[in-house]
């Protein structure tokens, strides 16, 4: 069974005056119906235009430059923004960080819901505001009918986020591209939200990419993760093979600084040093500045493979000891 969504290879670079900047270097990754991916590294990682270009949201001076996005049988990339729009909103959701790049802020919600129906679907006025009504039931939105006939400056940044969750699932999609939406939220919400997310996938084949910086959210939503680096993978598998055995000493840092009851009183680990400009990044490994177990080696560019059950790791010397 082909996967939802495959991406090969996908190169996105931005041309600016100061040089090329790769946010996007040689990423290949699948998912599968029902399955959610986790995408997750620190900020400037790459994670968020990696999304924009399955969108084909990416504009100038940045453009994807090699590589193909398969979905439905179809390369995304040597679509034209007419057939794109077709698929955007329908076939593939989103949902982005911040909610107001989802809402108009002068459209009542029930305006917004109901024409984001009525543009992809044929139905009745009445049927669009039951589905409408619904979705906004589905995402823990008190009095939805009421709340449908408000504006976004009369929801709170949280409910905001809830309705564009909400706008998101209204389709049905075949795919939903989640850029850390429950970063607003408070945990019990964070919760319920998670969980409707998680049966939805199951019950509807949905897929879905999860972009984060969270790996607590990843451990118990996705199914799998890949942990991207200065625009690359440096590993990928299971969710609960990486985050239980990572290999990439990337990987075991972002783990080691999460906040655990058995390090209550000690102080955190850190990663050492900041993530390199995208724009002058070191020979070889991108981390290799960083990183305790570096040696001569590193210096050159490792390839990403699969040394164990089918886990990708892109290091010369995974799984070693940090002799810190």
């Amino acid at each position: 069974m082909a996967a939802t969504l495959s991406v090969e290879n996908l190169n996105t670079t931005f041309f600016t005056k100061a040089g090329e900047v790769k946010a996007v270097d040689g990423v290949s990754f699948e998912v599968d119906k029902g399955k959610i991916l986790g995408l997750v590294g620190e900020s400037g990682s790459g994670k968020t235009v990696t999304g924009f270009s399955i969108l084909g949201l990416v504009d100038p001076p940045g453009r994807i430059v090699n590589g193909r996005i398969l979905f439905g049988g179809e390369d995304l990339v040597q679509l034209s923004e007419e057939s794109m729009r077709h698929i955007r909103g329908k076939r593939i959701s989103t949902v982005f960080q911040d909610p107001m790049m989802t809402l108009n802020p002068v459209l009542r919600i029930d305006t917004q819901m109901i024409e984001a129906l009525l543009a992809h679907e044929k139905m009745t006025g009445d049927a669009a505001r039951q589905r409408a009504r619904d979705a906004l039931g589905q995402v823990g939105i008190p009095s939805p009918d009421e709340r449908l006939k408000a504006y976004p400056h009369q929801f709170s940044g949280g409910m905001r986020q809830r309705v564009a969750i909400a706008i998101a699932l209204l389709h049905r999609p075949e795919l939903i591209i989640a850029d850390e939406p429950t970063t607003a939220l408070d945990v019990t919400i964070q919760a319920q939200i998670l969980f409707e997310v998680q049966a939805l996938c199951r019950e509807s084949n949905t897929a879905m990419i999860w972009i984060t910086h969270d790996l607590s959210v990843v451990a118990g939503l996705a199914d799998d993760i890949c942990v991207m680096y200065a625009g690359r993978l440096v590993e990928t598998g299971t969710v609960d093979g990486v985050l239980d055995n990572p290999l990439h000493p990337y990987t075991r840092g972002l783990i080691g600084s999460v906040p655990s009851r058995n390090t209550r009183g000690r102080p955190l680990n850190q990663i050492p040093g900041m993530t390199p400009s995208m724009l002058s990044l070191p020979k070889g490994c991108a981390f290799r500045t960083r990183c305790a177990v570096a040696d001569g080696a590193c210096e050159e560019q490792p390839e990403i493979t699969a040394p164990i059950d089918g886990r990708g790791v892109r290091c010369f010397h995974p799984h070693m000891d940090n002799p810190q």
